[in-house]
């Protein structure tokens, strides 16, 4: 059964995790979200639905401004080339749809078959903000909770510095 966001907050209330919700219009990209970010303290993420051709498939949470090399991240990660995952399939997965890929979405996934990657820089921050499982709202938690949240979903996070991974590559270029 897919997790709504009423089951979402009751699983944050189980662990004792403080969240607080912002309403808005559904986003679908991280531009369409720019202005109302400035009422919500704490990073904000952008969110990829990844699949490699062996079927391998990965979920990345990573601040909004990170920029991430798809196309080379495969070596860092240990897995075939990724390409984004079909929405059938993170439906099936994550139960949720495109624009509304979530962290929060991994208590959809009781098999552990998505492995979890998070951006160093989103955890630099002690505020971090996620749509809760779906995209007409922010809901923001403290960043060590999330790592209990993720934990809670029997997987360890891998946290990696994409935005360092990025910025060596353009070097190497």
């Amino acid at each position: 059964m897919i997790a709504s966001r009423t089951d979402l907050f009751a699983r944050l209330d189980a662990l004792g995790i403080a969240h607080k919700t912002h309403e808005h219009p559904p986003i679908f990209t991280v531009a369409e979200g720019e202005g109302m970010k400035d009422d919500m303290p704490g990073g904000h993420t952008k969110n990829l639905f990844l699949k490699d051709k062996k079927g391998v498939l990965i979920l990345i949470s990573a601040l909004a401004e990170t920029s991430i090399r798809i196309n080379k991240l495969h070596t860092v990660l240990g897995c075939g080339r990724l390409s984004f995952g079909k929405p059938e399939l993170l439906l099936e997965t994550l139960g949720v749809t495109p624009g509304s890929v979530t962290a929060f979405a991994l208590m959809n996934d009781p098999d552990v078959r998505v492995r979890f990657v998070l951006d160093a820089a989103l955890m630099a921050h002690d505020i971090v903000n996620f749509h809760p499982l779906s995209n007409n709202a922010t809901t923001a938690i403290a960043a060590d909770d999330l790592l209990r949240f993720v934990r809670d979903t029997d997987r360890e996070p891998e946290i990696l510095d994409l935005g360092a991974l990025a910025a060596a590559e353009d070097a190497a270029q």
